[in-house]
């Protein structure tokens, strides 16, 4: 696919865009060029959005039942060509193929659950709120609705809101991120095959100027994005703005909870596959492991050894555990806080920073990295770094640990180890975030539970997945009706 350039799908035809400005997509394992991906500019987002206008005046009169029937064959696609989006996902964002596996099984159950709209798009009916009188609520399509998607998860969280958008009546727009447009350009191809009506799902690549297309836009109704905090607070003010509905899921700074009680074999390796899978390139991400009393020094050798002799490299290869970053640039930013960890007094205790990688010496990778005595109030303990660096804390009490986790600004997920019952109970009440895990180090809810988050985690009131994202493409309508004998019809 090299040098190749990606097309928009607009009204179910793929279009060159008239874009002047393009990107180079790069593997960021070996930093060959992919392809290149056009910066559409805002008259082909009203292009597309023409498009999905037009297919929703058809598209939301169509039954449920029959709405769903694409997606059916949409998920079948998805599950014969799941090797050819893997090895794409994992060429274009650097995870190991095991992980982009993953990534794309968690799309497809997003899917599966979108195909019971006919249940759960359903309203509710009451009889007799008077005499003669029966009230009822039904939940209808919002219009055109569009997702911003980031670069981290290409399959899986553009399927976070999409299916359960034109499962429920509307039309749709998808802007994948610039840095990995190639999995959802596959996708699109089996879109095609699905059996949409044309316009019912768009497409369209780009940057900055496309996204605000998107928000500016007076026909796109709703809008779904994922990212950084200062990203989402931006999208979010200039949709609301705008007059649209929005969810936006921001960036985190996830603790994991480790008390004397725990299993340590487990919670170390559990640990380990939180902060580095993904190369730690995922909000729900372990950033800071806090200690309890004597859990410190037993976990602090654990995860120091586990860091240690992870092995990086190219996800294509099996027997690699962890890939690169996304960029050179975000190479170079993680580094730059590593260092600053160490300036504010953290000890490096495993550093990843500059490793030699024999044949990919031109990758974009940073190993595992622990910091030891992170200080709580400094920079660091605070700041997404969004790679594989796993901060230590240590606290006395359970007590002081909540205390932790709650001064925190974020609130996208902590997790709890332990094999008290009572300690995980307290932990599940008390600690402000949106994702809990007992002794989980991935606290990411099945696509029939919505995706949590809370705080500077997430701007908006519903989030996507399961019965909130029905509730977010839908407008409930309130009928109260009196058909008083003499006033209807006689047979």
């Amino acid at each position: 696919m090299s040098d190749a350039i990606l097309k928009n799908y607009i009204n179910g035809e793929w279009r060159l865009s008239e874009a002047s400005d393009r990107l180079a997509v790069y593997n960021p394992a070996t930093a060959d060029v992919l392809a290149e991906v056009p910066l559409s500019p805002g008259t082909e987002v009203d292009h597309a959005t023409a498009a999905a206008a037009q297919a929703f005046t058809t598209w939301r009169r169509v039954p449920a039942v029959e709405r769903v029937q694409p997606l059916f064959k949409l998920k079948s696609l998805l599950e014969s060509h799941a090797d050819e989006i893997a090895r794409l996902i994992t060429q274009e964002c650097g995870k190991t193929l095991k992980e982009s596996r993953g990534e794309l099984q968690r799309a497809i159950e997003n899917v599966e659950v979108a195909c019971g709209i006919p249940t759960a798009m359903q309203g509710t009916f009451s009889e007799d709120i008077a005499r003669g009188i029966d009230e009822f609520m039904i939940r209808q399509p919002l219009g055109v609705a569009a997702a911003i998607a980031p670069f981290n998860f290409p399959a899986m969280i553009p399927f976070w809101f999409l299916p359960y958008a034109i499962a429920c009546g509307n039309t749709y727009l998808v802007k994948p991120s610039e840095k990995v447009p190639l999995t959802m350009q596959k996708i699109f191809e089996l879109i095609d095959q699905a059996g949409f009506p044309p316009g019912v799902v768009n497409l369209v690549n780009g940057a900055k100027e496309t996204v605000d297309a998107i928000l500016q836009h007076p026909e796109i109704r709703a809008i779904s994005f994922v990212g950084s905090s200062p990203v989402a607070r931006y999208i979010y003010s200039q949709a609301a703005a705008h007059g649209k509905r929005v969810q936006c899921q921001g960036g985190a700074k996830n603790p994991i909870i480790v008390l004397p009680d725990a299993d340590m074999d487990m919670t170390t390796r559990i640990a380990a596959d939180s902060a580095f899978g993904c190369a730690g390139q995922r909000c729900l991400a372990a950033s800071l492991a806090v200690t309890v009393g004597a859990a410190r020094e037993p976990f602090t050798a654990a995860i120091a050894e586990t860091a240690a002799h992870r092995i990086t490299g190219n996800g294509l290869d099996a027997a690699v555990q962890m890939g690169p970053v996304i960029t050179a640039q975000s190479r170079d930013r993680i580094e730059a806080l590593i260092q600053q960890g160490a300036d504010e007094g953290a000890k490096v205790l495993v550093d990843g920073r500059q490793p030699q990688i024999a044949g990919l010496e031109q990758g974009h990778f940073v190993k595992p990295t622990i910091l030891q005595d992170v200080p709580p109030d400094g920079a660091i303990a605070h700041t997404e770094i969004f790679g594989p660096v796993l901060g230590l804390m240590h606290v006395e009490t359970v007590e002081d640990a909540i205390a932790l986790v709650n001064r925190s600004p974020w609130g996208n997920m902590a997790c709890l180890f332990t094999s008290s019952g009572a300690a995980a109970r307290k932990f599940r009440s008390e600690a402000e975030a949106g994702n809990i895990g007992i002794n989980i180090g991935v606290a990411a809810p099945m696509a029939f539970f919505p995706f949590s988050g809370w705080k500077d985690s997430f701007f908006g009131d519903l989030h996507g997945q399961s019965h909130h994202a029905v509730e977010f493409f839908t407008q409930t309508k309130v009928v109260i009706e009196r058909w008083p004998k003499e006033w209807s019809r006689q047979f």
